[in-house]
């Protein structure tokens, strides 16, 4: 578990790591090189979880090594199916990182929402529900890693 104290807005308890794939974690199909350490790294204090449709297929063999729980949700209505399996986790003690209009809904549900801006862009919704926007998925997981750099961006 990660305990973040924020001050003004009360202490994050994280417990989840959920994670869209394409896009976000995966560029094209292929998991981004550089998340690989730093998802082993941040599995020591939470649990990972991976939530996608898998469009290029290749999920499954790219996520095979980390320590990581893989949910292939089906296409229709993913939206509603992400933020439904953060509200079944514990929204409350979950972090999530997307860049898709159909990350929206969870990146609101959880405590802790990080909108990432990787090579395929990341949707105004997104942007719009999340806590925090990242220039890329390491930039995110690394403020994860560094808590200083949460306190200072979310602090009142």
């Amino acid at each position: 578990m990660l305990k973040i104290d924020i001050p003004g807005t009360g202490e994050l308890r994280l417990r989840y790591l959920v994670m869209d794939y394409n896009g976000t974690i995966a560029r094209d199909g292929t998991l981004i090189p550089e998340v690989a350490p730093l998802i082993r790294a941040l599995a020591a204090d939470l649990e990972a979880h991976v939530v996608t449709a898998d469009t290029f297929g290749q999920a499954a063999a790219n996520v095979r090594t980390l320590p990581v729980r893989l949910e292939i949700l089906p296409a229709d209505r993913q939206d509603l199916a992400k933020a439904e399996y953060v509200r079944r986790l514990g929204a409350e003690a979950a972090v999530c990182l997307g860049n898709g209009r159909n990350d929206a809904g969870m990146l609101r549900e959880a405590a802790l929402g990080i909108c990432v801006v990787e090579a395929e862009g990341a949707s105004v919704p997104a942007m719009q529900a999340a806590d925090i926007v990242c220039r890329s998925a390491r930039e995110a997981l690394e403020l994860l890693r560094t808590p200083q750099r949460l306190i200072a961006t979310l602090r009142v």
